[in-house]
């Protein structure tokens, strides 16, 4: 076998847009006509940009090489240009090429990925899903009203999930880490109160921050929210000073969490040794792919961590994170988005049944791909697929914000 061909696609979710402004799909041939689909989680660049980094990529590293030598090329790519450390951009391109190789040596041998990746671990995958608003809820007042993230959260647990997560703690903004306001982590309470008491002990509360505190403002936080034992305090300080989780994690009694915007194991390595995070979140579309996420899921276990593989994006990387948690012993839970378009890109051949996913069985990723509706929305706006704020947090009229991506118009 040869990888042959390279096709890209670049879809946008439809109303609400859950999942970002765009997935990039990346679509390769053998020259024996196999196909394989991976998906490159990678937004520090617009889409464009980004296509013509993945082609590079393919053309110097994949092309003409069979997809069996996962190790060699990741190699190749990590060094490329007299590197050889973390490149997010990069190792985005090489992680959605990567998830494609695999589907294709799954096809050729008609087995499930997760059967090369060291065999069947966990017969069904334990789920978790951000609250979402209800038909009756206001996109606009959700985000800051605890009572509807309590019904929200009960209709999860009602359909089956013990695991809800949930963001009210404020902006994420492109100044760094911030303090929280008072206004800020009252509203974080109130939501854990509301939802705890909506949930009972019949859902763990995944409490998640995107990285917008500093190490002090974190633990401020973090110590209010431990009344209501969260599973999980997600992403609590900016990625970019690695070593500042662990004195998170020395002062808070809630385990930390974090890796969505971590790329290759050396990165997760620094957070595992300094002991800053027990819970490992990796973005298989970024972080090196399946392989590395295997390496990652074996580095975490001598540390006696747990792998939580992360989602926001499309079906292809959910696809590729069920086949690598069925295969590990270190599995906590993963990261789904229920949507119709989900559904429909990926025609249900993967979904969520009363809060677990069952391990595929079919060969490859365990998916098709309806590449017709994936090229009927095509992406055309601006934006990249999440955004921080640039106005810092507001301090004296409090904060209301929707995430990197808010809700797209219908």
């Amino acid at each position: 076998m040869k990888l042959q061909d390279l096709d890209i696609i670049v879809t946008a979710p439809p109303h609400p847009g859950w999942g970002g402004r765009y997935w990039i799909l990346v679509k390769l041939t053998t020259a024996c006509g196999i196909t394989g689909w991976g998906e490159c989680y990678a937004s520090s660049v617009g889409p464009e940009a980004m296509k013509g980094v993945i082609a590079d990529v393919f053309q110097r590293y994949f092309e003409g090489e069979n997809p069996e030598n996962i190790e060699r090329m990741f190699r190749r790519t990590y060094s490329s240009g007299f590197t050889q450390r973390p490149d997010l951009t990069v190792m985005g391109a090489f992680s959605g090429l990567e998830i494609a190789c695999w589907d294709i040596l799954g096809k050729h041998r008609d087995r499930p990925v997760w059967a090369l990746l060291g065999g069947m671990m966990n017969e069904r995958v334990r789920a978790y899903t951000y609250l979402y608003p209800l038909p009756q809820h206001n996109l606009n007042d959700f985000w800051t009203s605890a009572e509807q993230a309590g019904e929200a959260a009960a209709d999860c647990v009602a359909r089956g999930y013990t695991a809800v997560k949930f963001d009210p703690a404020g902006p994420y903004t492109m100044r760094g880490g911030h303090q929280p306001a008072l206004s800020d982590i009252a509203q974080s309470v109130r939501f854990c109160k509301a939802i705890r008491e909506a949930v009972g002990e019949r859902a763990d509360l995944l409490f998640g921050t995107h990285g917008q505190f500093t190490t002090a403002g974190a633990i401020r936080l973090g110590q209010a929210l431990e009344p209501y034992n969260p599973l999980w305090f997600e992403e609590p300080v900016p990625p970019d000073n690695l070593l500042e989780y662990a004195e998170v994690a020395r002062a808070v009694r809630i385990p930390v969490a974090t890796g969505e915007r971590l790329t290759t194991r050396s990165e997760f390595a620094t957070v595992l040794r300094s002991g800053g995070a027990k819970i490992l979140q990796p973005a298989l579309g970024r972080a090196g792919g399946l392989w590395e996420g295997r390496k990652l899921a074996a580095l975490a276990e001598s540390f006696n961590a747990e792998m939580a593989p992360h989602l926001y994006a499309g079906p292809v990387e959910w696809a590729a994170n069920i086949q690598l948690a069925v295969a590990i012993p270190n599995l906590l839970i993963a990261e789904t988005i229920e949507t119709p378009f989900h559904e429909k890109l990926i025609k249900r051949s993967i979904c969520v049944e009363n809060g677990f996913v069952s391990a595929p069985q079919a060969p490859g990723l365990g998916i098709e791909v309806d590449e017709a509706l994936a090229r009927a929305h095509p992406y055309t706006g601006r934006d990249l697929h999440l955004q921080m704020q640039d106005a810092p947090c507001n301090y004296a009229e409090g904060n209301s914000f929707q995430g990197g991506a808010p809700a797209s118009e219908p």
